[in-house]
């Protein structure tokens, strides 16, 4: 099953993108969803129809639905939403208020994510377009599984062990979470295991929307970083609102400024492909606009086929220890910085950051080195000999 994440700056013509592209392979026999989880909801404008929690037919092949965050909160959450109230309302705290309390920040994000796992594995599609919230939420978006991963892994185990040993103690002057609040942890964390393996499997991939100004430029190149830096991969970038040749001098200087940028981001962006759809008198509006759209979009070409991807990350070795080479795409030296932190290499990124868990052979080693060389950050690992085995 193929995923296509669709985000990019405000206002640049997202979600318009991601509902023609939805358009445009239904129309083709592809079985196809188009999910949003933006807030915004503007999905259902786009597509002429209301949208809800579930799943809607919206023309021949095509369904389409928008991410209900409270339903979802209540399925998946309800446990540990619970545990956290009594705790509140035991330490005095009004009832209605510790409701809203428990509303957790980055709920709706998490949630979001489950429901897209929840629609994948139905079997129903073959083809899930995702209109993604503006670039700064969907980097925490796709940053979440990752690092709830790294929490429910390193910190939950120990903090699990604690209360079996303490648990009769405090529950005489304390709300102490029973058996099931973990278990629900633990079902959220092998659920959001499965998002990121859906998320960074080879038939999911992420298109850059953009517009040809400096300031979207410069958000779309800060994105390719970060969302290479979070282990996605980007098949494609999609520029909206480009105006067309024109004999009128006013016209033409407005022309000639965004040619340049357009071939800046190309250059930047190779070997990606930029796509482009000009500058029209409306904006499309159902099924049959965005399907003219995406025509003039994709032309002949398949909207499902991107552009090749370099690898991600990959771990070399040589004479002298291990190489660990990570895709960083216009990333300036200045802006990185590396930490060790026991088995884990931090990577920071323009406020951006990953812990990266290292392979075993690399646990036994200590950082020898980094380079940025053609857009990937090559950081050096020399064996430990306090660590080091033999036969490693």
């Amino acid at each position: 099953m193929r995923v296509l994440l669709f985000t990019g700056k405000g206002g640049v013509g997202k979600t318009t993108t991601a509902a023609a592209t939805a358009a445009r392979a239904a129309a083709s026999g592809v079985k196809t969803l188009v999910l949003s989880t933006d807030p915004a909801h503007s999905l259902g404008d786009a597509l002429g129809v209301p949208l809800s929690g579930e799943p809607v037919e919206v023309a021949s092949g095509l369904v389409a639905m928008q991410v209900d965050a409270q339903r979802a909160f209540e399925r998946s959450w309800t446990e540990v939403q619970d545990y956290l109230r009594s705790v509140l309302e035991k330490a005095g705290v009004d009832a209605l208020q510790a409701e809203e309390l428990t509303v957790l920040p980055g709920a709706e994000e998490v949630l979001a994510l489950l429901e897209l796992r929840r629609q994948a594995a139905s079997g129903l599609y073959d083809l899930v377009v995702v209109d993604c919230a503006p670039t700064g939420e969907t980097l925490r978006l796709l940053a979440l599984p990752e690092a709830l991963s790294w929490y429910v892994e390193k910190v939950f185990p120990a903090h699990r062990r604690a209360m079996r040993v303490v648990r009769p103690l405090l529950s005489r002057v304390a709300a102490v979470p029973e058996e099931g609040v973990f278990e629900a942890v633990a079902r959220l964390h092998a659920e959001l295991s499965e998002v990121r393996s859906l998320l960074t499997a080879p038939s999911t991939s992420v298109r850059l929307v953009l517009t040809p100004e400096a300031v979207v430029l410069a958000e779309a190149r800060r994105t390719l970083t970060s969302l290479a830096l979070y282990g996605y991969r980007v098949d494609g970038l999609v520029a909206n609102r480009v105006v067309p040749a024109s004999e009128d001098p006013w016209m033409a200087g407005w022309v000639a400024a965004q040619s340049a940028l357009l071939s800046s981001i190309r250059v930047d962006a190779a070997p990606l492909p930029v796509l482009e759809s000009p500058y029209a008198a409306r904006e499309p509006v159902g099924f049959e606009d965005l399907l003219a759209f995406a025509d003039t979009l994709y032309g002949s070409s398949d909207p499902l086929a991107g552009g090749a991807t370099a690898s991600l990350l990959d771990v070399s070795r040589d004479s002298d220890g291990f190489l660990l080479s990570l895709s960083l795409p216009l990333a300036r030296l200045s802006e990185v910085e590396l930490a060790r932190s026991g088995d884990d290499l931090v990577v920071t990124v323009g406020g951006h950051r990953r812990l990266l868990s290292l392979p075993s052979a690399l646990r036994r080693c200590t950082v020898a080195g980094a380079r940025l060389v053609e857009g990937r950050l090559v950081v050096r690992f020399e064996p430990d000999p306090s660590l080091w085995r033999s036969h490693v």
